[in-house]
């Protein structure tokens, strides 16, 4: 399955996730590709937007593949391959500082007149634009459990099938619509994957 752009994949998405229409929910999107597709999805939804803020951690020769991931309260989670791919504790204890510093950064930007809305008791679907390795979803899943959601739910396009099986155990409920044999980015699943800006996530946030 090839989308056609991150609003049709929001689009089929919200047809997967019907059901909680009328509940709701709270779409959490992880900035910044996600930030557009939780913005339909609210809309669809009849929910409310707001981004969940986690970073991956990148492997030292490889900034795009991550080793694992931190959450703004500063819990990270260390993929097990990590050290076989030059993830030493000392790297990695500045990676964390370093990542820790644009998620601090992109609060004070993306939110600057509000606190990020509590998810306490509430249905929460936290929705990225897909998932390779899985670990920010992790950390983004790990840190809305402890703020008590009512349901937790993990919604994306596109992911492969072992990434899956690593999320299900941090969420109540995994909605993905492909699990293609051969994934080498989430990119190739997209006639058009512009990168998102921060410009344009901030607009989105201030409309909705």
């Amino acid at each position: 399955m090839v989308f056609a752009n991150r609003h049709q994949a929001a689009d089929r998405l919200a047809v997967a996730l019907a059901a909680y229409k009328g509940q709701h929910p709270l779409i959490l999107a992880i900035p910044r590709g996600a930030v557009p597709m939780g913005l339909r999805l609210a809309q669809a939804l009849d929910g409310e937007l707001d981004v969940v803020l986690v970073r991956k951690l990148r492997a030292p020769f490889n900034p795009e593949f991550a080793v694992g991931s931190i959450d703004e309260s500063g819990w990270s989670y260390i993929a097990d391959y990590a050290e076989s791919v030059g993830g030493t504790p000392a790297y990695l204890a500045q990676e964390k500082q370093t990542q820790l510093d644009t998620i601090r950064k992109r609060r004070a930007q993306y939110t600057p007149l509000r606190p990020p809305i509590d998810p306490a008791g509430r249905t929460v679907i936290v929705i990225d634009d897909g998932l390779a390795t899985g670990a920010t979803m992790i950390s983004a899943l790990h840190a809305l459990r402890a703020q008590k959601p009512a349901r937790l739910v993990c919604a994306v396009p596109v992911a492969p099938a072992d990434t899956l099986k690593k999320i299900r155990p941090y969420a109540d409920e995994v909605v993905c619509l492909s699990t293609p044999m051969h994934f080498q980015a989430v990119g190739q699943f997209y006639a058009d994957f512009p990168q998102v800006e921060d410009a344009e996530v901030e607009a989105i946030l201030k409309q909705a």
